[in-house]
């Protein structure tokens, strides 16, 4: 396995490099310095003060030095300092993830729950008009856009009932209040694409020979699908689930922005409105970094999930 894991981290060099180099490209080619020194500084800053920003930031540099400077220090994690604020890229992500991550981490298991138990609920009373329902509820959460749960959220259930704040964050014993309403709406968006989903793949095994085997030997209905239908659907789980992994950890950017909650997400947001683009590179950096360890993760799992993969 240790060999394995090896290969798959040289194997994603080549693909981290291309990513690097398609964002530098891109950030290259759609503005020049002179543009992003003016959305930072302000049409108004001309003359000495554009031309020593640009300059204190590399810009005038021939392209190829750039590209060698920005991918050195990518490896090094030396990603500098925000445009904006002048702060040092690795402590304000370091800061960012821990309001991520109450948001996400939460949301993301009380969905995998909530979907999984749905989805076997459902295969137990499959065709009936109870699963007709259900689904029928699966299909609705999926389809209101997240905007809706949030002005709903914010406009009744904060503001005019005063349950919740309806904007901000804060690390205090009374934190929770800031945070379960994200946390119920990342749930939400999330559980009816899942459930649907499980679903599908649970109704693909309840359809198996060994299932058929299992009711012929006596066992029960909920006991095949708790045990026999689930473990042998892992597989298919387990590559839905662990692509999540990226984003777990840069958080929600639409969540985090609506309700001010200073996250990876809401940091990314606001440089993107800012013309941050040290920020913005430095998240795709790390969203694909992410993903790829989030694929090496699926290939050890899928070893534990069924004993007769084997990694090599």
């Amino acid at each position: 396995m240790f060999n394995y894991i090896i290969r798959r981290l040289l194997y994603s060099i080549p693909i981290l490099l291309g990513v690097i180099l398609i964002t530098f490209t891109l950030d290259s080619v759609m503005m020049t310095p002179n543009e992003k020194a003016s959305r930072v500084l302000g049409p108004k800053a001309v003359g000495k003060t554009r031309t020593e920003w640009i300059h204190n930031r590399g810009l005038d540099r021939p392209m190829p030095v750039q590209f060698v400077n920005y991918v050195k220090n990518l490896v090094t994690f030396n990603f500098g300092t925000t445009w904006v604020t002048g702060r040092d890229l690795s402590e304000t992500f370091l800061q960012g993830v821990g309001p991520s991550l109450c948001i996400t981490l939460p949301g993301f298991f009380a969905a995998l729950l909530g979907s999984l138990g749905l989805a076997l609920f459902q295969v137990f009373v499959r065709n009936s008009p109870v699963d007709r329902v259900l689904t029928l509820f699966s299909v609705a959460l999926m389809s209101v856009p997240t905007m809706v749960y949030v002005i709903f959220a914010q406009a009744f259930l904060a503001l005019n009932l005063r349950y919740f704040p309806a904007y901000g964050f804060a690390y205090e014993p009374g934190m929770l209040r800031f945070l379960l309403l994200p946390i119920v709406i990342f749930m939400l968006i999330n559980i009816g694409y899942d459930a649907r989903l499980y679903r599908a793949i649970f109704l693909e095994e309840i359809g198996q020979d060994y299932v058929r085997t299992a009711h012929a030997k006596g066992v029960s209905t909920a006991r095949v699908l708790a045990v026999h239908v689930f473990k042998n659907g892992l597989i298919a789980l387990i590559t839905l689930v662990v692509a999540q992994l990226p984003k777990l950890i840069l958080g929600s950017l639409l969540i985090e922005s609506l309700f001010g909650i200073p996250g990876i997400g809401s940091m990314l947001v606001q440089a993107i409105q800012t013309g941050d683009q040290p920020v913005v590179m430095v998240s795709v950096f790390l969203g694909s970094a992410l993903y790829l360890l989030s694929l090496i993760v699926t290939d050890i799992l899928y070893a534990w999930a069924d004993p007769r993969i084997r990694l090599s």
